[in-house]
């Protein structure tokens, strides 16, 4: 259990920091829109008050910390999903990682953006309140293969450095 654990912080912080550059490139060359984490952690913080749908988490009340809270979830979200991968295909993955795994569960965290943030914040299921919302689903499909690339990066960066 120590060895999962221990895996899953590392690829997961890895794989999130992976997709992190990503957004980041693509909001400063390209001028995309991107997630403020500090919305996550407002939404994080009204789930405290039983407040879980907002009509638009921006018009919501602020929360103490909501950046910390937000991009520490953001995080944690992405070990779990690193626990996940290694809980699917076990740890010896993680000493010989392999592409199609982690695509595989880049691709499947796509619904978390779909079906509980984005309604939960005010763009609704698979961003279909938004402006653009085939876009915005293009973007987070992508973003989403990224950590997958990253979850196999980071596993196999985190592989060699052990000597294996």
């Amino acid at each position: 259990m120590k060895t999962i654990l221990i895996h899953a912080v590392i690829i997961g912080i890895g794989a999130t920091a992976v997709m992190d550059i990503w957004t980041l490139t693509q909001q400063r060359v390209f001028g995309v829109p991107v997630l403020d984490y500090a919305m996550v952690g407002r939404w994080i913080g009204h789930l405290r008050r039983g407040h879980v749908r907002h009509d638009s988490i921006a018009t919501a009340a602020p929360i103490a910390g909501e950046g910390l809270i937000g991009w520490t979830a953001h995080y944690a979200i992405g070990i779990a999903f690193a626990g996940l991968l290694l809980g699917i295909w076990g740890v010896s993955w993680a000493r010989t990682p392999s592409l199609v795994p982690a695509l595989i569960v880049g691709l499947g965290t796509v619904a978390a953006p779909f079906l509980i943030l984005q309604p939960a914040l005010g763009a609704d299921f698979a961003a279909s309140r938004t402006p653009r919302p085939n876009l915005a689903r293009l973007r987070s499909l992508i973003t989403h293969v990224v950590f997958g690339i990253g979850l196999f990066v980071a596993a196999e960066a985190w592989s060699r450095l052990n000597g294996h």
